[in-house]
């Protein structure tokens, strides 16, 4: 798709601003046209396909696997939500695009709750925590009956620091109640906080359920050092490797470690727990 300038659309309404407020969420009905929705899917389903992965795919860094999504960043009928919620010193700090086909069997039982933020969620002391950012989930395909996969929440619980929940993840447990599937159209957008509880619901239909979504916050949540030379330089080799943490460098490359899902891996983590340091009545420290 050509880019062009776009207009970066109208502030949020204040009965939207309630809503959002009250609920944690909106639905915005017919943002995308029909072609753009051809356009944005065809270009996920073609990546999958260069990927050669037939089933569910979760990418992340939505537009380095899918330039063509490009448009979807400042959509001008949706992007006016982001900055009303956030001002205008903002950037997307973290993207997917996702694809869920139909499953044939039942899934084993996993409590997929959850806040987005990851490690914010432990390490933030406020009740409740700030906002820190919100997401855009653009529907490319028809979620509108439930069952479809179909984004799963529990509305007012951006409010909540905490969710009653299983002991392990694999428990069975019933979903909180007062949840709600979204159903939402192909074109339709879904603007929610990151604090609000939410999940993904299996898909048994025979709808293949295709979405992209960006989170976006404020642009000081980003290192401000710049030490993008340092590992290619001879001393890198003689730092720590919690010095090397420090300056950004652990991790794998899936842009997905400095959110601490894999403590192990942190060598911070390492050196506290080696030590007997991991005070379990400190939130922050908990794994």
């Amino acid at each position: 798709m050509t880019q062009v300038q776009a207009p970066v659309g109208v502030p949020m309404t204040e009965d939207e601003r309630d809503q959002f407020e009250r609920d944690g969420y909106l639905v915005v009905r017919s943002v995308l046209t029909d072609d753009e929705v051809a356009v944005a899917r065809a270009a996920i389903l073609r990546f999958r396909e260069r990927r050669g992965a037939a089933g569910a795919l979760h990418q992340l860094s939505a537009v380095t696997a899918c330039p063509e999504l490009a448009f979807l960043l400042d959509h001008p009928r949706v992007f006016g939500y982001v900055w009303s919620l956030l001002g205008w010193n903002i950037h997307v700090y973290h993207s997917h695009v996702d694809v869920h086909p139909q499953l044939t069997r039942r899934q084993p039982d996993w409590w997929h709750w959850h806040q987005d933020g990851g490690r914010q969620n432990r390490e933030l002391e406020t009740d409740p925590r700030p906002r820190m950012s919100v997401k855009l989930a653009y529907w490319l395909s028809d979620v509108s009956e439930p069952g479809r996969g179909n984004f799963t929440v529990l509305p007012g619980s951006h409010r909540i620091n905490w969710l009653p929940g299983p002991p392990r993840r694999d428990v069975a447990w019933p979903a909180p109640q007062g949840a709600v599937q979204i159903t939402a159209n192909a074109g339709d957008v879904v603007v929610f906080d990151r604090r609000l509880w939410h999940a993904r619901s299996d898909n048994y239909s025979p709808v293949t359920r295709v979405g992209a979504f960006f989170g976006y916050t404020y642009r000081w949540v980003a290192g401000r050092d710049d030490v993008g030379g340092l590992p290619r330089r001879p001393e890198w080799a003689t730092f720590s490797p919690v010095q090397r943490q420090l300056l950004g460098g652990a991790g794998n490359g899936d842009g997905d470690h400095a959110w601490g899902h894999e403590p192990s891996t942190t060598p911070l983590y390492g050196e506290l727990a080696n030590r007997g340091l991991l005070d379990g009545a400190i939130p922050a420290l908990i794994r």
